[in-house]
């Protein structure tokens, strides 16, 4: 008996205690100890699994790339040997010609016995023979040795000392439009035969923006960087500008593997990037023990609560059975209420709560249809705004457009111009809802480019194409052709050579991670007008990402921001958009949702 009372004295000393006070027992002797100790050794586990798994994966990375590289450059040593020990071709070079027209001749037919243009065995590359033998005439796969002798890399090549050498150059003569600045050589002496009259040399130039396209084609985990010295010749992560000069490397801090290459006199580092440490999937890779840990901690926690049990489980279970109780149309009170601490106060305040809780409940459920209402009529109420917002947009452009046309040409077409102009504003008066079809929207299409196409005359060119699958797919309308008029204004507006826009409608198949795949439908406008700067990509990308009905009051470009709230509206957010742009080549706005099958019909395929 004595024991008990003792035992009840002290369940009623901790009915009185304050709540803090209990939690803060619970939390340093139940919590905080046992888990600075786990989670210490967890967190030392993880780290060094994650580090030890992220090395490997680079020190693949490295080798996979190795070796692609050095394959694609011993195919080129390949040809070039194959050049180097051709008696035939040694013959052509060494032959003195009386004059142009009989070396124009022996060219002829050489091409025309060799196949040589089809031999090679190499797609994307320049094959160049040079020969001092002043008989020879500049053209085609054969030149004289003097044409090259003042180049930077011929002078590099001689500096080495090598017969055979792999280079990376930037010329810098080169004018954007003939072709890349950058380029990979494969150079080689031809002085396989014994006797040679002349000095002979090959030269294979590899494509650079194929070997660029292969490094990000295959998908590596990681950033890549293939560098000589400091300086970046390949990259998979935006660093590789066909015609800017090679970059420096600034990253050597975040490298995590880094490996030494030679091939053909050319030292190369493939550097590989450390990402960044993942916290959540490295916890959920490593969940069981984690499990493991946390259910060891329980064991000091279950002793304490012992003594804790009648305080705070006993009245909680209470409270407990009465909040099971919440989706009764009536709240339950709680019969005997002992104790006055935290606890005991919660449970008088919840009979409190739960009497005036019955007398407004019926007032509650009232409110929150009559809010839901108001919701539901808010929302049509802000897509009527923007339905109203757009037309105008548009319409006033056009208008613009027949009365530069008048100024500048006078000329009696504006029939046609206001045919066009009928066009799109007879679809603004038909459309009665805020959707509307694909066919539909790329006819409004047509006809607004149809109508810039006098403004701009041959500086303005474009072309529509629609998969047959997606003519009937219902979308927001004047969403097209909102990114189609950007271009227009933007894009070929500030330029004074031709530009082109080019429209894209198609479908995709998207992997759903073991489920069925899905579709989305992809939307791609594209313009080769002036371009952006990447600070002035970013922004218009945020805007679009970002879209409100608040940013509608702002100035700038509303068009863009009203078609994208209505995407996101539409799609519930399931929109994606993305944009790339450069400056003085072009942009491409890239958009894609998904596919609701039941609103896709049948229709046309192409637009030109």
């Amino acid at each position: 008996m004595a024991k008990r009372t003792v035992k009840d004295k002290v369940y009623q000393y901790m009915n009185h205690m304050k709540l803090s006070k209990k939690l803060t027992l619970l939390y340093v002797f139940c919590v905080l100890l046992p888990l600075v100790v786990t989670d210490s050794i967890l967190l030392y586990i993880v780290l060094n699994n994650e580090d030890v798994k992220q090395q490997h994966a680079m020190e693949n990375e490295a080798r996979a790339i190795q070796y692609n590289l050095t394959n694609d450059i011993d195919y080129a040593a390949a040809v070039a040997k194959q050049i180097y020990m051709n008696e035939y071709i040694e013959k052509y070079l060494n032959h003195t010609y009386a004059d142009a027209l009989s070396y124009v001749v022996s060219y002829q037919e050489f091409v025309k016995t060799t196949l040589f243009k089809g031999g090679a065995g190499m797609d994307n590359t320049i094959i160049t023979m040079y020969a001092d033998n002043p008989t020879i005439v500049n053209g085609g796969e054969f030149s004289q040795l003097s044409a090259i002798t003042d180049t930077g890399w011929y002078r590099r090549f001689e500096a080495s000392g090598q017969d055979t050498m792999l280079t990376f150059y930037y010329d810098s003569d080169k004018l954007p439009a003939v072709g890349a600045k950058r380029k990979i050589l494969f150079l080689k002496k031809l002085d396989f035969f014994v006797g040679n009259r002349y000095e002979k040399f090959l030269k294979i130039e590899l494509d650079y923006s194929n070997m660029v396209r292969g490094l990000v084609k295959l998908g590596y985990e990681f950033p890549v960087y293939i560098c000589q010295g400091d300086t970046v010749l390949l990259s998979n992560d935006g660093h590789s500008s066909i015609n800017q000069q090679f970059e420096l490397f600034t990253l050597k801090h975040k490298t995590g593997v880094c490996k030494e290459m030679s091939l053909y006199g050319c030292d190369m580092q493939i550097y590989i990037l450390e990402p960044e440490t993942n916290v959540l999937k490295t916890i959920w890779e490593n969940l069981p023990l984690i499990v493991l840990l946390i259910l060891s901690n329980a064991i000091l926690p279950l002793l304490l609560m012992k003594v804790l049990n009648r305080s705070l489980t006993m009245r909680i279970e209470q409270l407990s059975q009465v909040f099971d109780k919440v989706e009764d149309e009536e709240l339950s009170l709680i019969d005997t209420v002992s104790g006055s601490d935290e606890i005991g106060r919660l449970m008088e305040n919840y009979n409190r709560m739960a009497e005036r809780t019955n007398e407004l409940i019926q007032t509650v459920y009232k409110d929150r249809i009559r809010e839901q209402e108001m919701d539901i009529a808010r929302q049509n109420a802000e897509l009527l705004a923007l339905h109203s917002q757009i037309n105008p947009h548009f319409l006033f452009n056009a208008l613009e457009s027949i009365r530069m046309h008048c100024i500048l040409r006078n000329e009696h077409e504006i029939a046609e111009m206001v045919e066009r102009l009928a066009i799109m504003e007879r679809q603004n008066v038909d459309w009665a809802t805020d959707t509307v079809e694909i066919r539909k929207e790329m006819e409004f299409v047509e006809a607004y480019l149809g109508l810039q196409k006098y403004r701009f005359g041959d500086r303005l060119s474009y072309e529509l194409e629609v998969e047959e699958s997606c003519a009937g797919i219902t979308i927001p309308k004047l969403t097209v052709v909102t990114f189609v008029e950007n271009a227009c204004i933007h894009g070929i507006e500030s330029k004074t050579t031709q530009g082109w826009i080019f429209v894209r409608i198609y479908k995709e198949k998207k992997a759903a991670g073991g489920k069925e795949a899905c579709e989305e439908l992809c939307i791609e406008v594209e313009d080769t007008g002036s371009g952006m700067e990447e600070e002035e990509q970013q922004r218009l990308l945020e805007t679009m990402q970002n879209a409100k009905i608040e940013r509608l009051r702002e100035k700038g470009r509303v068009g863009i921001v009203n078609a994208c709230l209505r995407l996101k509206m539409v799609t519930e957010n399931q929109v994606k958009f993305a944009l790339d742009s450069e400056k003085g080549i072009g942009t491409m706005v890239h958009i894609r949702m998904p596919v609701k099958k039941e609103i896709v019909l049948e229709g046309c395929d192409k637009i030109c």
